[in-house]
């Protein structure tokens, strides 16, 4: 083959390449815009999360709103709903360099023909693995609104011990060897892909599903802190998902995550130990 021929073959490549990240981008920012939208306009609970963002009270001591929804299977499914599509535009932009990466990957492969689909099959099983967390979360909701720790009408947790305790938690799992290694392949998708890569459509949900459970396994902690500030508190929404971001793009920043355990424990302290220095 040519100089000539090689170059032009090269050519004809990258501007595939271009066409199907164009595709994916395209795709994934209306994903993320839909998401957003839905859940600021409240998925379909009676107030809107710029209302609950705009009464949000101190944490661990909500507005007083009366009781809450009675929970049924269609309030149970609207609970799920309002979590997953929560994650999806949360957990989605953090996820586009992985699924672009993906593309690449195949674009170079035998599967040449079909990227932009193993695209979509990449990150529908990473945004499955966020829908099991979503179910996850929905039955801890149920079980928090139970035994009266959760303020159903704010969706906060309704004690600020009890919200010291996430915190706390939350901290200490920053420094654990479970959030370092999920968090070592979150930051590397190249080196994750060229250990999972699976060829076809159902390995290519396969591996979005992989990725995403290190994901999951590096996050879950932190997704938590909803509970404390407010599942709906716009604030804490953006606030989270922009971290989780840093702490997956800025790779080179290791201060951040131990930084982060330690804000997190002295702010769970202090909510702990606050009571008992109230009446002093």
């Amino acid at each position: 083959m040519t100089r000539q021929n090689k170059s032009s073959r090269v050519g004809a490549v990258e501007r595939l390449l271009r066409q199907d990240n164009a595709i994916v981008l395209g795709s994934v920012l209306l994903i993320i815009l839909a998401a957003a939208w839905y859940t600021i306009t409240g998925i379909g609970m009676t107030m809107s999360a710029v209302e609950m963002t705009r009464m949000a009270g101190p944490v661990g001591d909500p507005m007083q709103m009366g009781s809450g929804s009675a929970w049924s299977a269609n309030y149970a499914l609207l609970i799920f709903l309002m979590w997953w599509v929560m994650m999806i535009a949360m957990m989605t932009p953090s996820a586009a360099p992985a699924v672009l990466l993906f593309i690449a990957i195949k674009r170079i492969g035998p599967e040449k023909h079909r990227t932009a689909t193993f695209g979509f099959c990449f990150l529908s099983g990473y945004l499955v693995a966020w829908g099991a967390f979503s179910l996850t979360a929905t039955a801890l909701q149920w079980e928090l609104e139970h035994v009266g720790l959760f303020d159903g009408p704010m969706m906060t947790i309704s004690s600020g011990v009890f919200a010291g305790s996430i915190l706390l938690a939350a901290g200490a799992y920053q420094f654990s060897g479970l959030k370092n290694a999920c968090l070592r392949h979150c930051q590397s998708p190249a080196r994750f892909l060229a250990d999972h890569n699976r060829p076809g459509p159902f390995g290519a949900f396969r591996t979005g599903a992989e990725h995403g459970t290190y994901c999951l396994g590096c996050c879950w902690a932190l997704m938590l802190l909803l509970f404390v500030g407010g599942i709906m508190n716009l604030y804490w929404i953006v606030g989270i998902a922009a971290y989780v971001a840093l702490e997956k793009l800025l790779p080179r920043a290791r201060w951040l995550v131990p930084v982060t355990g330690l804000a997190l424990i002295s702010a769970g302290l202090w909510f702990i130990t606050a009571p008992l220095f109230s009446g002093i």
